[in-house]
């Protein structure tokens, strides 16, 4: 008679221990609901990775007027370019920022200034690197209505339009697809391949 009172307590026992390890901590758990989390989940990293220009987005902090004062100081900027800054009073006129960029892959990135006649045909680049002690030029690049862009591997390329004698200032009937390459000291061209329009 008395196994028969233990049996169904033992059957009770046993029911509720195995109820109470499936709770969540919060009554009765529902399938496909989640349990509450216990753990702050980690803020999103804000660091920047190094090394490529498309994911840097470090802010480049130096004025177009700075960019302008440091190339006509240099010795070695081309007469054409020269001339062009030194006529220019309204700094926009001539140089316009294009990508910021890390093919040097150092703490800080790199300006790309587009530099043009007033009329807005570029003729050139530079590639600005900011330094404590103000911009400085590590290289140029001399071309027809150039766009440059970071490439994933961190190198620039660079794309210009080359005019036949006969073309029409609207439509040059070569596209050149350069991509420049930092060795640690300057910038090397790795590939130059020119594709024919229309």
């Amino acid at each position: 008679m008395r196994a028969k009172r233990v049996l169904p307590a033992a059957v009770m026992l046993l029911a509720l221990l195995t109820f109470t390890g499936c709770a969540n901590g919060g009554g009765l758990r529902v399938e496909g609901a989640e349990a509450p989390s216990t753990t702050t989940p980690a803020a999103p990293s804000t660091k920047t990775p190094q090394g490529f220009g498309k994911t840097d987005r470090t802010p480049v902090t130096v004025s177009l007027s700075q960019v302008r004062q440091t190339l006509l100081a240099d010795p070695s900027l081309d007469q054409y370019s020269r001339t062009v800054l030194r006529g220019c009073l309204i700094v926009e006129r001539c140089l316009t920022r294009g990508a910021t960029v890390n093919v040097m892959r150092s703490a800080q990135p790199q300006l790309v200034v587009l530099i043009h006649t007033v009329d807005n045909f570029t003729f050139g680049a530079f590639l600005i690197a900011v330094e404590p002690g103000g911009p400085r030029r590590v290289w140029s690049l001399k071309a027809d209505q150039l766009k440059i862009s970071a490439s994933r591997q961190g190198d620039l390329v660079v794309e210009s339009e080359i005019f036949a004698v006969d073309d029409k200032p609207c439509c040059p009937s070569v596209t050149r697809v350069e991509v420049y390459r930092w060795t640690g000291q300057q910038m090397i061209r790795v590939s130059s391949q020119d594709q024919k329009g229309d």
